[in-house]
């Protein structure tokens, strides 16, 4: 394994047209799930479970109905890809992301796209309800993201089909960014709106980025101010909400045909999300440095413990050996003390020899000179002692036995020691590498 390094892009063309931020994410992600030697199945094998980092940053979009979450899309992307109106255009939510080619998916295709996100199915009737839009386009940061189109929310009489506030709470909690669009036109001030951003703002407030769409719609400046303060001052009632320089952008889709005096801000959103972006490949690579800290670590614990244990396991097997040996030799010695007392000096040199019978007499002499000291109505009694005392040696024998513990093969030694050697010399390299590609793009000129 240790010789082996990650495949590298196949078209040539496809990686001259890739941004270096698009190449970063998706490269660390590949180290990952690599189905040969990826980091998540190197991590199971010795007990640390890892996610994969996504390849792309999560940007969620919510707010009330006619808001222009829709509209904001096919301006980012510069394609019309998202139904627009004053009707309930987005009933469900719709995952925008890019692609080779242009598709559409719906329910469980969706899912399958973007397993991460299957515990949406724990809202009740969602399935039906998701959908999937790949574009081919490149525009902006496009390539690095997948827009989250929300339904748009009503008060009222609107029943929906599963629990929205819940999933859209989810849904921001997994996202890097939640946008949230107060149209001046609508309900600005939508209740639903405004429950969902407070459960949002407890969980992860510094996702929020709050922004008051279709501005260049609502009159003049004074008219907007108007707008911006009720708002913020609604929000600002909510526990969860009243925080100190509470912050709302003004924007609107640029319209040549209709220019607006009123400041747009819309760039600024552009900004935001490439921050995010950066910030999630520095998160990344970062992450990846601490992955492979972390499966070291644990192949080198899980080969100290393993040298421990063979340490352990000779202890206990000299334990067991010792006490097996002592319950199987001292009876032997105790019949065989009575039967060479049978025999004269004479009889015993001519069957094992003077130097075997002189072995034999002090080994032996000793046990029947114990016997003799014990008073005849005691010598039961130390027989059954004895016969105990055997018997808890042969436990304590079975005993040291059971107590070794299981060790390594020397096959797994040897994947364990692939694997340690293959994070060393690879991936951390590619890490390297990767860092020094992300810094370059940062500085125009920098010694590397």
């Amino acid at each position: 394994m240790s010789g082996r390094k990650p495949r590298s892009v196949a078209n040539p063309l496809e990686s001259a047209i890739t941004t270096p931020g698009e190449r970063i994410l998706r490269e660390s992600h590949k180290l990952y799930v690599d189905s040969d030697h990826g980091l998540v199945s190197i991590a199971s094998s010795v007990g640390v479970r890892l996610l994969p980092p996504r390849k792309k940053i999560f940007v969620m979009i919510m707010g009330n109905h006619s808001a222009g979450k829709s509209s904001f899309i096919n301006w980012y992307i510069e394609e019309h890809i998202q139904k627009t109106g004053v009707a309930i255009e987005t009933q469900g939510f719709t995952f925008i992301t890019s692609g080779r080619k242009r598709e559409s998916l719906t329910g469980n295709a969706t899912l399958h796209l973007y397993p991460h996100f299957r515990a949406l199915l724990e809202f009740k009737g969602v399935t039906d309800y998701l959908s999937a839009e790949i574009s081919t386009s490149k525009q902006k940061k496009f390539s690095l993201l997948t827009f989250v189109d929300t339904p748009g929310l009503v008060d009222g009489d609107m029943v929906y089909p599963f629990n929205v506030n819940s999933a859209i709470t989810w849904l921001g909690e997994q996202a890097d960014l939640v946008f949230v669009f107060f149209d001046p036109m609508g309900q600005a001030l939508c209740k639903r709106t405004l429950n969902i951003v407070e459960q949002l703002s407890d969980k992860c407030g510094d996702k929020l980025n709050f922004y008051l769409s279709k501005a260049d719609e609502a009159g003049n400046e004074t008219d907007r101010q108007r707008v911006m303060m009720q708002i913020v001052q609604e929000l600002c009632r909510r526990p969860g909400l009243n925080k100190c320089g509470f912050e709302m952008s003004t924007i609107y889709i640029p319209n040549p045909q209709k220019p607006s005096r009123c400041v747009n801000q819309i760039e600024g959103m552009c900004q935001t999300i490439e921050k995010t972006i950066n910030q999630a490949v520095q998160r990344t690579l970062d992450q990846l440095e601490k992955d492979c800290d972390l499966i070291s670590s644990t192949i080198n614990n899980r080969l100290a413990q393993d040298r421990a244990d063979v340490s352990h396991n000779r202890s206990v097997r000299v334990h067991s050996f010792l006490c097996g040996m002592l319950a199987v030799l001292l009876p032997m010695l105790f019949i065989l003390s009575f039967i060479v007392n049978t025999f004269s000096k004479e009889e015993l040199d001519g069957l094992v020899g003077e130097g075997g019978a002189i072995v034999l007499s002090i080994s032996t002499g000793f046990v029947v000179y114990l016997w003799d000291w014990i008073p005849e109505d005691g010598q039961v009694v130390v027989v059954i002692m004895f016969g105990a005392f055997c018997y808890v040696l042969m436990f304590l024998s079975k005993y040291f036995a059971r107590q070794g513990s299981k060790t390594l093969t020397k096959k797994e030694k040897r994947n364990l020691a692939d694997y340690n050697n293959y994070i060393q010399d690879v991936v951390r390299l590619k890490k390297v590498k990767l860092y020094e590609s992300y810094l370059q793009q940062c500085a125009a000129e920098c010694d590397f």
